[in-house]
């Protein structure tokens, strides 16, 4: 029996993927979020998605009108949270932290 047999196999030492593109020139979580926001609001023009690459992954900040933010965040929230799964999902196949911030519209 060799060592390779025996030694677990732990997160920090599993091969990455060579062919994954890399996240920071790669917009599809972006556009991704885009489809399925513009899907469930009413007022699909207002939505705006800002997208920053930091050390820290991928930061989308989600802007929708006023009258969406109750679509948008869902009864008690499991809207957005299954958003922020299905973006997580997204950023591993990836090899990305991506995470979503929604933004509370302006009351003027």
């Amino acid at each position: 029996m060799t060592d390779d047999d025996t030694t677990p196999v732990d997160e920090e030492t599993t091969p990455v993927d060579a062919d994954a593109t890399p996240v920071t020139d790669d917009t599809s979580d972006q556009d991704f979020l885009a489809e399925i926001v513009k899907q469930i609001v009413s007022k699909p023009e207002a939505v705006k998605i800002e997208r920053k690459v930091d050390e820290m992954g991928v930061l989308l900040t989600l802007e929708v009108d006023k009258e969406d933010m109750g679509q948008i965040i869902g009864k008690s929230g499991q809207t957005a949270k299954a958003l922020r799964v299905l973006l997580r999902v997204l950023g591993s196949k990836n090899n990305a932290r991506v995470n979503l911030k929604i933004v509370e519209p302006d009351e003027a």
